[in-house]
């Protein structure tokens, strides 16, 4: 920003970050939080289990009792099933499954190749629109967009003549506050739907929820980014932009590198190799006598083999295309190539899959003792005496789960938390699991991109300071401040508009319980 305009903003953004900092940094790591959520839930089961309570268990129809975990009968039975509780784990499975796939397409190219592919071709009215069009993409491939997209931002917007931060904060606005929307399945969606799908069966315990419930509305809230951060970009962010000086060192600002030959042969190979499978897909679901199909006939419903390949199908249309690339490209020599690929994503779920396991320890702690299903049931109660629209509670879940997000960076331990509380609480409301697991992603989306305590938020600084030396934290957060604010209205209102009109959220989504 100009000198002027940063001074009018860094008195109220650096108290704000001040707090957030402040905060954030008080609180243990995830890990450990829920380990101490657990044995909190523990203490609280041995003090409400003498109580009588008069809320009903909607599974059995009598009065919920909750159930002393600090008995010698359950800490037994709790360190018998651990291992089991771990392992048996919903999103563990289905997201290393998923990134399997999407590793060794990241790791031969392809991933990489597609991106700048879509970018090399781009007229120069449409740069904004496309950038972060393939900000969006770049969600099917982990924090490839981070590394990857961003700092391309701010290339193709200098080498194009325009402001490098205003690329930056564009191709910022697709990769992290529009985390949520996107019209590529990912590792994303069983991710989330796996602790969807856990809290939502403590009230329900056969209730499933699909991988892809929310697909449809992630995609069409594509557009709404898109259109969203293009006027930001073009009409707010960067006039506001002329004024500061591009001061970076010119030898170490990136230059837009063109993308080579055997990449451009891989890549179209790999997409080739894509529609072939895309039609092989087709082809075999077609047939009224598909084994795809559930024994009625439909390929959508929860027992159709297709719809419980999900996640292997995410594993395949990566792998294979990815391999592919690999070859015609030179990247992948022999099969160890491939490997090495899977070998370096399970190396980047490591911290994933240590937080799982207490996570896994606290939800079964959570659901056994019933403390989760009186929380929810009293909540809900709680809210039904206020009489709330549905439309109103919805969008306080977004506003609650933006807030939360300023303070708690990770996506899945966030949700691995809020998750036990929201959806059986708003089951209770007749509210679906699916609406609130949509509303979930749009809160978490939003306020991604004015967190510092955002893991890649620093790196992005790194970014700007390449072009303009004085960015600061500051300087970023009014940088992004106003795609974060318009998002965070416009995709509320767009997922109550959503709901009014009765589009379908996803695969097998409903909006009420039952």
């Amino acid at each position: 920003m100009s000198s002027e305009s940063s001074g009018s903003n860094s008195g109220l953004v650096n108290r704000f970050l001040n707090v957030i900092e402040s905060v954030g940094n008080r609180l243990p790591d995830p890990a450990v939080l829920f380990v101490i959520l657990m044995v909190l839930t523990w203490l609280l089961s041995a003090i409400l289990a003498p109580i009588e309570f008069t809320e009903i268990n909607p599974r059995t129809g009598d009065p919920i009792r909750v159930v002393n975990q600090l008995t010698g009968t359950a800490l037994a039975a709790f360190m018998a099933g651990m291992v089991n509780t771990f392992t048996s784990f919903p999103p563990l499975g289905v997201v290393l499954v998923a990134l399997l796939g999407v590793g060794v397409a990241e790791h031969t190219g392809f991933i990489n190749a597609g991106l700048k592919g879509l970018l090399s071709f781009t007229p120069q009215k449409l740069l904004t629109p496309m950038l972060i069009l393939a900000a969006i993409v770049s969600h099917t491939a982990a924090d490839a967009g981070y590394v990857l997209v961003i700092p391309l931002g701010g290339v193709i917007f200098y080498a194009a003549g325009r402001h490098p931060l205003a690329g930056i904060g564009a191709a910022f606005a697709g990769v992290s506050g529009g985390f949520s929307a996107n019209f590529i399945p990912s590792g994303i969606d069983p991710l989330l739907q796996g602790f969807t799908q856990s809290a939502a069966q403590i009230i329900q315990a056969d209730r499933l929820v699909n991988p892809l419930s929310n697909f449809y509305f992630t995609a069409i809230s594509s557009i709404l980014v898109i259109l969203v951060g293009w006027y930001l970009t073009d009409k707010v962010v960067e006039p506001r932009l002329r004024n500061t000086e591009i001061d970076g060192d010119p030898d170490d600002m990136p230059q837009m590198a063109e993308l080579e030959d055997k990449d451009r042969r891989g890549l179209i190979a790999g997409l080739a190799t894509t529609f072939v499978l895309l039609l092989l897909l087709f082809l075999a679901a077609l047939p009224e006598t598909s084994p795809l199909r559930s024994p009625s006939g439909e390929l959508t419903a929860f027992s159709a083999p297709l719809m419980q390949m999900i996640v292997p199908l995410i594993f395949i249309f990566f792998l294979v295309p990815g391999v592919v690339h690999g070859v015609v490209a030179g990247t992948v020599k022999s099969h160890r190539d491939v490997v090495e690929g899977m070998s370096k994503a399970m190396g980047t779920m490591a911290y994933y899959i240590a937080m799982v396991f207490f996570v896994a320890l606290f939800i079964a702690a959570f659901t056994q003792s019933n403390v989760g299903l009186l929380i929810a049931i009293k909540g809900a109660n709680f809210l039904r005496d206020l009489n709330l629209a549905p439309q109103v509670t919805i969008v306080g879940i977004i506003f609650l789960s933006a807030v939360v997000n300023l303070f708690v960076g990770s996506a899945s331990a966030k949700w691995a938390l809020l998750s036990t509380i929201f959806v059986p609480m708003l089951m209770e409301l007749g509210i679906s699991p699916e609406l609130t697991q949509a509303a979930y992603r749009v809160g978490d989306s939003t306020t991604n991109i004015i967190t510092p305590l955002m893991p890649y938020f620093p790196l992005v600084v790194v970014f700007c300071q390449r072009y303009v030396k004085s960015t600061g934290i500051g300087t970023l957060v009014s940088l992004m401040l106003p795609y974060s604010v318009v998002l965070l209205i416009t995709w509320s209102l767009f997922l109550v508009l959503y709901w009014v009109a009765g589009i379908p959220l996803g695969l097998q989504a409903t909006y009420v319980h039952p």
